[in-house]
Order: structure tokens, then sequence, then C-alpha cells
């Protein structure tokens, strides 16, 4: 089965300290794979060299078999590619069906850009397939500013999902939320799986878990194991590097 990702060696210095540092894996299709590791590890820049945002110093970036190692945001989104952020990304005074509506609008050919909203059929008929796969049918007017926190990490992965990326980048999705809303976004993702190859980072090592199916573990810009949830929490490098203890 081929990668929908691979990075090979993945690497940026800034001013010479190594952020990411000869950095390699693979993400297989429909499975999660969660990067995890202590703050500074250099999860957020990685995800920022794979998705475009930072040009590596070295290494390749292969997704769906093709090298995209350098190339701008847009056409990484435009090769498959969805990414959410570690801070909530969304148009706050648009609401929420705005939001998903112009996220959607990928999905259209250019040739149609300038046409009224309502002959966008596809990019139509997305929103309203995310619409009810997020339950956000009661909210579509309000402000995406005036959501819980809860609510704006969860149509943040739905705006990205809106292209329909054939990989999905979500860095600390349950940050800063309630239990329960961390359960829920925990089974949202599990679910969102069986459509979309998921690449995780994520803070609360309950969640890494029970839903992972391959973890690679980042410490100072290294990465210092990898391998199933099972494994990875037996490591002793992990455990004195992640869990502070051998």
């Amino acid at each position: 089965m081929t990668a929908v990702l691979s990075v090979h060696d993945l690497g940026v210095s800034f001013g010479g300290i190594h952020a990411v540092n000869g950095v390699s894996f693979s993400a297989e299709p429909n499975a999660i794979t969660t990067v995890i590791g202590p703050n500074g590890a250099g999860k957020s820049t990685l995800f920022n060299l794979i998705s475009g945002l930072i040009r590596p110093s070295n290494g390749r970036v292969m997704l769906r078999g093709m090298d995209r190692t350098g190339a701008k945001p847009h056409l990484m989104q435009r090769a498959g590619l969805g990414r959410s952020f570690q801070i909530t990304n969304l148009f706050f005074e648009l609401t929420v069906l705005e939001n998903l509506r112009l996220a959607a609008q990928r999905l259209e050919p250019s040739a149609r850009l300038w046409l009224p909203v309502r002959r966008s059929h596809r990019a139509l008929a997305r929103v309203d397939a995310l619409i009810e796969r997020f339950g956000l049918a009661s909210k579509v007017g309000e402000l995406a500013g005036a959501l819980s926190h809860g609510e704006q990490r969860r149509l943040e992965i739905a705006v990205a999902l809106a292209a329909e990326p054939s990989i999905l980048l979500l860095d600390e999705p349950t940050q800063g939320m309630s239990h329960a809303d961390t359960a829920d976004t925990a089974k949202l993702i599990r679910d969102l799986a069986k459509d979309v190859t998921i690449l995780l980072i994520e803070h609360d090592i309950g969640v890494v878990m029970d839903i992972s199916h391959h973890i690679v573990v980042m410490h100072q810009g290294k990465k210092i194991a990898e391998g199933a949830p099972a494994v990875v929490r037996a490591d002793p490098a992990v455990q004195a590097a992640y869990f502070g203890h051998a």
C-alpha cells in the first residue's frame, strides 16, 4: 500500500539551531499518524515544512507519490493537503455557512469563479454534507467568532475538509477544550479516518494512545522513536524524553 505522505530526512535550521533535524516517516492511507513530543520538540515546525509554510533546508516531502518539497501552501492544497492550525484560523466576522462556503469553492473549476453562488453546485453540496456530518445545522447563521472554543475548533476541521483533501493535518485540535469536547473531537477524528488520511499533533496522551494507528515521537528536533501505540509507550527513550521517567 502506497503511503499518502512520506517525508525523508526532512530538516530546517534557524540561526544554527536545528528546529527539525533529519526526520523521516510515512502516513499510510486512512490511518491516524500522530506526532508527539515535549514543548519545543519541533512538531509544529515539521507541519510547516510539510504544508509549505517553511521551505526545508534539506530532505523531501512526497505527497501521493509526487515530490512536493518546498511547494507553496496553495499548491499543497491543490495537491490534496488540508490543514488546521494550533491557533484557531477562521473568518470570525463571517458566519459558519460563509466560512464553509469559501473553503468549498476550491472544488469548483476556475471558469465558474464569477458565476452566482447558487450555481456552484459541487461546493454547495459539499457544504451541506459537512453541516450534517459536524452537526452544525443549528449554527449555520451564527458568526464564527460567537461560537464556543470547542465549536470553533470543530468548525476549523470542517473548513480544512471542505476541499476534499487526501490528507488532513491537525495541529493540536483538542487544545483548550473541556473533557467532554475533547472526547467528542477524538471520536470525530477517528471517524474521519474512514475517509481521509490524518496526520495529527496532540498533547493529550490519552487521546493519542486511544485513536492513533502509528506514533512518531520527536525530541529536540529529532525523531527518537516511532511505531504502534503499545511499542511507543514501552520505549525507554520515549519514557525519558516525553513522560519524564525511564
